[in-house]
């Protein structure tokens, strides 16, 4: 029987952050075994554990094959469930540096001890943003039910990408990002076309803080409560379009408004176009 970890992600709350199911030994699983795992769970994302490919470096017994599945898909990157699995090896291995191969790239991932547990940071795959066509932002508007006039113009909708694609798109106030009662059909075909893993939704709360909620239709479930992989992809987006310096660090506030808050931290330096998102990791009891 295949022994499926529980953890959540971007917490040091069981009950906070965004929880990820963990299967540190997949090798005996086929492709319709881990997607059955996944839906069985429920959780937006469960990671699944192999050997490394040849060449991918890291020390040994340090580094591995990282797959993600939804509870419809497999899904080429994710930020929660790569820190759980960070965290969960790091109790059993040891904190340090791990290695994982995922179908996005190669992405590090630095674990180490602190005063209220384990942490862990990833460095994303390089990342690159795009403009939205016109008609796919009215066609996202409409499925969110958001006038235009409740976008922040200072936030230009674009699509960013740091491992998975992502729709960026700013809230004028934190009122408007608070109401969130979308059309789940109606995105989920939208984002499908796109090849879209979140809607990106952001309010500025101050110079380096963000509240952020995350659609997730294609991933079968309503809403991500705290999504790694968006994190990346908004931090690389924040530094192109110049909101905030070239190097600098993010928090970003995520899952308040579903009752399981987390915390996300966006590190930019200069020089180094990879963004690296960190946060703490529990398991559930």
């Amino acid at each position: 029987m295949t022994d499926v970890l529980r953890y959540t992600a971007f917490s040091e709350d069981p009950a906070g952050g965004n929880p990820a199911g963990v299967v540190l030994d997949a090798s005996g699983l086929d492709d319709a075994k881990m997607l059955e795992i996944a839906a069985g769970l429920g959780y937006s994302e469960t990671a699944f554990l192999t050997a490394p490919p040849e060449g991918l470096g890291g020390a040994q017994g340090r580094a591995f094959t990282l797959r993600y599945f939804s509870p419809k898909a497999e899904v080429a990157f994710c930020g929660h469930a790569t820190v759980a699995t960070a965290v969960a090896l790091a109790e059993r291995i040891g904190p340090g540096e791990l290695v994982f191969a995922t179908p996005a790239g190669t992405v590090p991932v630095s674990v180490r001890a602190t005063e209220t547990g384990l942490r862990a940071v990833l460095t994303s795959v390089e990342p690159h943003i795009e403009d939205v066509d016109p008609a796919d932002l009215a066609e996202a508007l409409a499925a969110l039910d958001w006038p235009a006039a409740d976008l922040d113009p200072a936030f230009p909708p674009r699509i960013a990408y740091a491992g998975a694609r992502h729709l960026v798109l700013g809230a004028a106030t934190r009122a408007r990002l608070a109401d969130l009662a979308y059309d789940f059909p109606r995105l989920e075909a939208l984002m499908r076309r796109l090849d879209l893993t979140t809607v990106q939704l952001v309010h500025r709360a101050g110079p380096a803080e963000f509240d952020v909620r995350d659609p997730f239709p294609i991933g079968g479930v309503v809403e991500d409560a705290a999504t790694g992989a968006a994190a990346a992809a908004f931090g690389a987006y924040a530094r192109e379009l110049g909101l905030v310096p070239a190097a600098a660090v993010l928090t970003l506030r995520q899952g308040e408004d579903m009752g399981r808050p987390g915390v996300l931290t966006v590190e930019l330096r200069a020089g180094d176009p990879r963004v690296r998102v960190g946060g703490s990791a529990v398991r559930i009891p």
